[in-house]
């Protein structure tokens, strides 16, 4: 019996994976997804999505026994809790290594859906400056596109996924195709006044969101019950089993193998082709080839490095598309600045659970026109407003008469911190640790990441700018907050296979093929050869259906 040859694989099915999946169904290509994890079917096993805390066994708070057994990574991130582990690994199962003293934080979700079914889903698009620092400041390598090669992309993507948001005419936050923006309360909008009229060059406004705030492609709008991570049956934020997967399913196009874990990439040196993955199926622990024209990795930025590392051969003892060298380094991660609080005199309204999915958003203001500081590149700003509810009333002095009557006047509070921009460096890189296997025999990963004396620059001014806008904006009682960034925090790694225009010194081309190997692309956060200063998975997107497109034109011409 002749094998099945698809005409592409998607390793990986979270939000590059289903994007690219839906990209080469919908243009003819016969299309096989695989996802390392279990199946989650939408809707249907969203299964802690209406649970209230007290049906829970330990009220939200967990096993912590467990947690400390089986997620002693993964419980460090804001996403995990009782309602949300089952989107969250098994580290026993997934182990990585890291040089002492130099931590680093992967969080990771191996099911269908991947991290589209707990990301934080802020959308913004990188501005035509990210695209060009990398050449100006001669850090990394210059992007081989610019910020007008991904402009309709960007665009394509919004309208599809649907990302509410408002209007800046910023070019540092460019505008997209939005929906309607969440609201800001009273309290937000006049801060935003004041700061716009004290700074002409700052915009307090509402983030951009994978959120609908409208009825959008068949998709209900959010119901602002702020419990996203838990799945949504509504639709209303998107994810690969909202949005992707039912337009690729729907073109007959797709088959999907689920609890397959893919071990190997399959090379044909006399054709300097890829043909094909190897895979580990978890339930029987048999090794099973899949057939293609085209592989597209699509497996999150360090599982994609992973797999091309692991994937050496005689024609790449170094990793397979590296003839560069460059493959495992220049890795990125966003970091914070500290925390600064601070308190507001609010409207006496009725408390309330649940709320709006948007924070507060600031775009970028350093290092750009007139600007300049004692360091490179910039940051974005982000917070939220809250109102304290009754159980700020299990801390303090308060009993009796005196409790009841301070529960009665609830606090709002402000919070605001920086993202900002990590450089890419060559020293921050990937490799394999051979020593070490994970629960499939797979070689693991060494994560080697560090920040530098930019990074220290960068958090000091931006912690300091945020305490003079905050007093500027009213804030009463501000307090700095230190943080100790561990990198991984953000869980925006991003960079190890980056695009580039020199193949000498990039593994990806200016369509996110490599360079060494034309049928085998990545177009997860893998590719990016700078970090930006915004939340990245709308470039990825963007990335990822402007490949698809050029692949899928090189397939059908004969081409590949």
């Amino acid at each position: 019996m002749a094998k099945k040859v698809y005409d592409a694989i998607v390793v990986g099915s979270g939000i590059t994976g289903g994007w690219a999946a839906k990209e080469l169904c919908e243009r003819g290509l016969k299309t096989l997804m695989i996802e390392r994890g279990r199946n989650v079917e939408h809707v249907k096993d969203y299964t802690t999505e209406l649970k209230q805390p007290y049906e829970f066994r330990y009220r939200l708070l967990g096993d912590k026994r467990r947690y400390q057994r089986d997620h002693f990574i993964q419980n460090q991130s804001d996403h995990f809790t009782e309602a949300t582990e089952h989107f969250f690994i098994n580290d026993r199962e997934n182990p990585y290594t890291h040089p002492e003293k130099k931590p680093f934080l992967w969080f990771r979700g191996h099911q269908l859906g991947g991290k589209s079914l707990t990301w934080g889903r802020q959308s913004y698009r990188m501005s035509p400056v990210n695209f060009e620092e990398n050449l100006k400041d001669g850090h990394g390598t210059d992007w081989p596109i610019r910020y007008e090669d991904l402009d309709q992309w960007y665009g394509y993507v919004e309208k599809f996924i649907g990302v509410s948001g408002e209007r800046l005419n910023n070019p540092m936050g460019p505008d997209g195709d939005f929906l309607p923006p969440m609201k800001m309360n009273i309290l937000e909008q006049k801060m935003s006044k004041k700061i716009a009229d004290h700074y002409p060059d700052r915009q307090l406004s509402i983030a951009r969101m994978a959120n609908l705030t409208q009825v959008h492609n068949g998709r209900a709008p959010c119901q602002y019950r702020n419990l996203c991570a838990r799945g949504c049956s509504f639709g209303a934020y998107f994810s690969t089993q909202s949005s992707t997967l039912p337009a690729a399913q729907k073109t007959g196009n797709l088959d999907v193998a689920t609890d397959s874990v893919v071990t190997r990439i399959l090379y044909d040196a006399n054709t300097n082709r890829v043909t094909g993955v190897r895979i580990i199926d978890t339930n029987t622990r048999e090794e099973k080839d899949y057939h293609s024209r085209i592989v597209m990795l699509c497996a999150s930025a360090f599982e994609s490095v992973r797999l091309l590392l692991n994937s050496a051969n005689e024609r790449f003892p170094h990793g397979l598309a590296n003839n560069s060298g460059v493959l495992g380094q220049y890795v990125m991660d966003h970091f914070p600045s500290n925390l600064v609080m601070g308190d507001l005199d609010g409207p006496d309204v009725p408390n309330y659970m649940g709320g709006r999915a948007a924070p507060l958003y600031v775009p970028r203001f350093r290092n750009t026109g007139n600007d300049r500081q004692p360091y490179q590149r910039g940051y974005q700003i982000n917070g939220s407003t809250t109102k304290s509810n009754w159980n700020r009333g299990l801390h303090g002095s308060d009993i009796g008469v005196s409790l009841k009557e301070s529960l009665k006047k609830p606090k709002w509070s402000i919070f605001l911190l920086a993202q900002c921009e990590p450089l890419p460096q060559a020293h921050n890189r990937l490799t394999i640790n051979s020593n070490v296997h994970d629960e499939w025999g797979v070689p693991v990963l060494d994560i080697d990441v560090s920040y530098g004396e930019n990074a220290e620059k960068m958090r000091s001014e931006a912690t300091q700018t945020i305490v003079e806008m905050m007093t500027v904006a009213g804030v009463k009682n501000i307090r700095t907050i230190p943080i100790d960034p561990v990198p991984g925090t953000a869980i925006h790694e991003m960079g190890g296979a980056r695009m580039g225009r020199d193949p000498q010194s990039s593994v990806l081309n200016q369509w996110n093929q490599a360079h060494d190997i034309p049928n085998l692309l990545v177009t997860d956060g893998a590719a990016m050869a700078s970090a930006g200063n915004s939340n990245p998975s709308l470039t990825y997107m963007a990335l990822t259906a402007r490949a698809c497109a050029h692949i899928a034109e090189e397939f059908h011409a004969g081409r590949i």
